[in-house]
């Protein structure tokens, strides 16, 4: 008998049996030249030499996943059978999700995490902002920035092209902020990841 750890059991418990899971897809088996069912019996066939009848007391299921979901074959695995630790560590990347993230390294932004398919210069636009965070940046200083100074553009340029830019952070497009008379800021947001510094 042991008390476990585990938050999802909260008594006394005894060993029952384990799962063991095996992540290999079917593409990867067969240029092994085998079949997930090969597989599983040629495992049940080592549990009996181990301990004779022990076969009889397991059970396989294969994990099924929509083509192309991506991560490890075994993280696939444990979450599509339902493995409490597994389903709690995608539930904590859901929430990682949230949010804002300003990759700077690839040039995006991910809003809850979807693309959120910036213009070069929406994106030029908002790294200028963070880069100088906490900071008012008037419309002439993003012209000179952002537009080497052309008299052609104006501050009403700027202000179409944030404008824009907050259509695309959606519920988030209060971190960059107006100030009056004083052109936009951008302050450290608890909704906002900041990546490739």
């Amino acid at each position: 008998m042991t008390i476990t750890n585990n938050p999802f059991v909260r008594e006394i418990t005894e060993a029952r049996g384990f799962a063991l899971y095996v992540g290999i897809d079917e593409q990867t088996a067969k240029g092994l030249g085998l079949t997930l069912a090969e597989i599983v019996s040629q495992l049940r066939s080592t549990l009996d030499q181990i301990a004779p009848g022990l076969a009889q007391e397991s059970f396989a299921a294969v994990a099924l996943a929509k083509p192309g979901c991506g991560g490890k074959n075994v993280d696939v695995v444990r979450a599509a059978l339902a493995d409490p630790r597994a389903l709690a560590k995608l539930s904590e990347k859901d929430q990682a999700a949230r949010g804002v993230v300003i990759d700077l390294a690839r040039r995006k932004i991910f809003i809850d995490g979807v693309n959120a398919c910036l213009t070069e210069k929406e994106f030029s636009l908002i790294e200028y902002l963070v880069d100088n965070s906490a900071e008012n940046i008037s419309r002439d200083e993003l012209v000179d920035a952002l537009w080497d100074g052309s008299e052609e553009i104006a501050g009403r340029t700027i202000d179409v092209h944030v404008r824009r830019l907050r259509a695309k952070l959606g519920k988030y497009q209060d971190i960059i902020r107006t100030i009056r008379g004083d052109g936009y800021r951008f302050d450290k947001h608890p909704d906002v990841l900041i990546e490739g510094i």
